[in-house]
């Protein structure tokens, strides 16, 4: 099966890049990158999440590159990245380190957003002094810091022992996707999206997740079944906006809203109403916009503070609301 099954035509199909090139991590695995948009621009680095790849962001790629240079890799073993060495969320650190390393300038500051594992790969490297260097804010979309297996509503059944047992032996199975039938699109949306979801999102998602080799998929479930990033959210110190999905099957909106309460310098947490756990293609639009504010208030230059009756809703202001709920 084709490791790149993604649509070819419409907003989900992957735009061409400008550029491409590989980046080496600290094992020797090499990383696929691409940049789009313009050299010189205010940088945007984009970190998917399990099985999917570069072509996950295909909406928030072409929406921001009028203006914006952005960066999106592949994880290991993930689209055009090679499997690597090994499996584990030092690996995800070490990788994002090294795209970081390899697509900006020393010193260079860029906006990261990681969706689900892309966001956990921004928890595990928020400690390394390369983040610090090059992160000036961090979007996180439908992820979390542990328990994903035991908060799963994936199975509808009453919390406990079994469910959860039950539910680890789903999302790792060693059993291949195979081809995008009608039946394998109704269960990737019944697992992963919101009811609502229209059939070409659905068929965007199903051809990424589809084409993820088997293999990977089941060891980076077990990677992500043992996740346990609690600690390293102090680390996270970058102003930080989280999304979650109240539809969301796979990391259920308990998990936003644990980690803006968690989060050291959490900038707001979006509640997207009917939304699962694909906002980047479930609700694109909600997804650029919070990328392009981070990029707008912490890569540009700030402006002074108004003050007076316009500075109502200015961020330091009593009246300002971060947190809101959107239905896409």
């Amino acid at each position: 099966m084709s490791r790149l099954m993604h649509v070819t035509a419409g907003p989900y199909a992957p735009p061409a890049a400008r550029r491409e090139l590989v980046a080496t991590s600290a094992d020797g695995s090499r990383l696929h990158v691409e940049v789009h948009g313009e050299e010189g621009a205010p940088a945007v680095v984009l970190a998917h999440g399990w099985t999917c790849s570069t072509a996950f962001w295909a909406a928030q790629i072409r929406a921001l590159t009028t203006g914006h240079r952005v960066i999106a890799y592949d994880q290991r073993g993930h689209g055009r990245s090679p499997v690597g060495s090994g499996y584990g969320t030092a690996a995800l650190a070490d990788d994002l380190v090294a795209v970081l390393e390899a697509a900006l300038a020393p010193g260079e500051k860029a906006v990261v957003a990681g969706h689900s594992m892309g966001g956990m790969t921004i928890m595990a490297a928020a400690a390394r002094p390369e983040f610090a260097e090059h992160v000036a804010a961090a979007l996180l979309c439908n992820t979390g810091s542990g328990r994903l297996v035991e908060e799963s509503l994936v199975l509808p059944w009453r919390a406990g022992r079994a469910r959860t047992r039950v539910t680890g032996a789903v999302l790792g199975s060693r059993a291949p996707l195979g081809p995008v039938t009608p039946v394998a699109r109704r269960v990737l949306k019944y697992a992963t999206m919101g009811p609502g979801s229209a059939p070409e999102k659905v068929e965007a998602c199903a051809r990424i997740v589809h084409a993820c080799p088997t293999p990977v998929r089941h060891a980076w479930s077990g990677v992500l079944a043992a996740l346990d990033l609690d600690a390293q959210l102090a680390a996270l110190t970058v102003p930080t906006a989280v999304i979650g999905g109240k539809s969301d099957r796979l990391t259920p909106i308990v998990h936003a809203r644990g980690l803006a309460a968690a989060l050291p310098n959490c900038v707001g947490l979006t509640e997207l109403t009917g939304v699962g756990h694909m906002s980047p293609i479930e609700a694109p639009e909600a997804v650029t916009a919070a990328v392009r504010e981070l990029a707008e208030v912490y890569l540009a230059p700030v402006a002074p503070v108004p003050v007076g009756p316009d500075s109502l809703d200015s961020p330091d202001s009593p009246n300002h609301q971060p947190a809101k709920e959107k239905t896409p």
